[in-house]
């Protein structure tokens, strides 16, 4: 029979994704290993190999489709001695979802009061909950427990599991905080509104605060702010998406604090000069290569993470996971945002083999064709804005790392030495720290670590 051809996940993190580009044309033979299409995820395009033999009967989704749920059918593929006319006659067929289940299938308790759209509930069996996303393969969720007084009808609560977690953590009922998400759902910013006295708890009986619930301006009352004609108005991409999400959820569950140090870098400058001075040629007369600053600070902080081994850590809520390599991540600015490769075991590798794999990083990074594994993990990353004449910034942690290094430039500065004015090339860095798995001393020492490798660089080369 005829086999659907399923949007991939291309990463744990994928729920959709932009089909740009078939490379097979319905009716050409496809054999395993030949690629189907290029598909653009939120940080990468990446090809999509066939995985069985046939012929591509039918496609379904044209090529610059944006926001394809992974698993829904995207082509029809017949096989081996099969009518591809016929395969793509039943296509539609096939890839029809599946009907809703009528009331009378739904158990008599989510008869009795169903929830709002998008509010969280129990499902009947194999059923998914509404707003969730049920993979094949995938368990389904246990049902969650609800409280006596609630946001929606019948007494439930309606909250995000987030939100439930942190309500949890903070000793506040999750039943009296006002919720600001769809339909009156409790979101991860209520909770946080609440714990920090920014609005007012339900009363026990359920009557609200005084105050009214905090909420962001919607996007009609926002543009109401400027005069027709005086804007482009231009749609937000996958990318730019994922990133407010990641960012809106790194600063709400991740209690940040910041150390700032400023290292003197006169040492290293000079160090650098003279590896470069002493590149080899290849027969172009090119360079075979360039170490840049941003290499030692690679090499820097991953030498100091082995050597305070506690701070190289990524939290998870049931214990601590203890690294034994420094994976680093380099934020790299590409066309509408940014992406994190990761050098993997930089404390095993010297600067220019961390040169080399940058500079290829860096290039597939801004055309897109990074890998998943080249970007996702690390327990650490460096970002920096020294080539941009920013002098000290901070730099907001991405989740799984512990920490990130925010680098400013390195500059010629006045510093006083013995009681006189001297000239001393510095540089300012400031490391954004998980509390909750690196505390202030940790932190500190992890920084002298660090700053003693940029002061001494011949310690990171023996």
């Amino acid at each position: 029979m005829p086999t659907n051809i399923l949007m991939p996940a291309l990463s744990p993190t994928m729920d959709k994704g932009n089909l740009a580009k078939w490379l097979k044309k319905e009716g050409d033979r496809v054999k395993p290993g030949d690629i189907l299409a290029e598909i653009e995820t939120d940080k990468a395009t990446m090809e999509y190999e066939a995985v069985d033999e046939g012929v591509l009967a039918k496609i379904l989704v044209p090529e610059g489709t944006a926001d394809v749920p992974v698993n829904q059918p995207i082509a029809v593929l017949a096989g081996e001695g099969e009518d591809a006319k016929a395969a793509a006659a039943s296509a539609a067929k096939a890839a029809a979802p599946p009907r809703a289940p009528t009331a009378a299938a739904a158990p008599p308790s989510a008869t009795a009061s169903a929830p709002p759209s998008g509010a969280q509930t129990t499902a009947a069996p194999g059923a998914a909950a509404p707003g969730s996303a049920t993979r094949p393969g995938m368990p389904e969720r246990p049902p969650h427990p609800v409280a006596a007084t609630g946001n929606g009808q019948g007494g439930r609560v309606f909250s995000s599991p987030l939100a439930r977690r942190l309500a949890r953590e903070a000793g506040i009922d999750v039943a009296r905080i006002q919720g600001t998400g769809p339909h009156g759902r409790v979101v991860a910013r209520d909770v946080e509104a609440a714990r920090s006295g920014g609005v007012a708890l339900r009363a026990p009986g359920g009557a609200p605060g005084a105050m009214p619930p905090i909420q962001a301006p919607s996007d009609e009352k926002i543009r109401a702010l400027f005069e027709p004609g005086s804007y482009e108005f231009v749609p937000h991409d996958n990318m730019r998406k994922i990133i407010a999400r990641r960012l809106v959820e790194a600063k709400l569950t991740i209690p940040h604090f910041y150390l700032t140090i400023t290292c003197t870098i006169d040492k290293l400058v000079a160090a650098r000069a003279d590896i470069n001075a002493t590149a080899p040629q290849n027969e172009k007369g090119e360079t075979t290569y360039k170490v840049s600053v941003n290499d030692f600070v690679i090499k820097a902080l991953a030498m100091a993470l082995m050597k305070v081994p506690d701070a190289n850590v990524t939290w998870t809520e049931a214990g601590m996971l203890k690294h034994k390599h420094a994976d680093v991540g380099v934020a790299v600015a590409i066309p509408g945002g940014l992406i994190t490769p990761v050098v993997r075991k930089a404390d095993t590798k010297s600067l220019i083999e961390i040169s080399s794999e940058m500079k290829d990083y860096a290039v597939r990074a801004r055309a897109r064709r990074l890998k998943p594994e080249e970007y996702q993990g690390g327990a650490t990353a460096v970002s920096n804005l020294g080539m941009y004449g920013v002098q000290e910034f901070a730099a907001v942690i991405n989740p799984p790392h512990a920490t990130i290094l925010a680098v400013g430039a390195g500059e010629e500065r006045a510093v006083v030495r013995n009681g006189r004015i001297e000239i001393a090339t510095q540089m300012t860095c400031t490391l954004s720290t998980d509390h909750r798995a690196v505390d202030g001393a940790l932190g500190a020492e992890l920084m002298k670590a660090f700053k003693d490798y940029i002061e001494s660089p011949v310690g990171m080369l023996v």
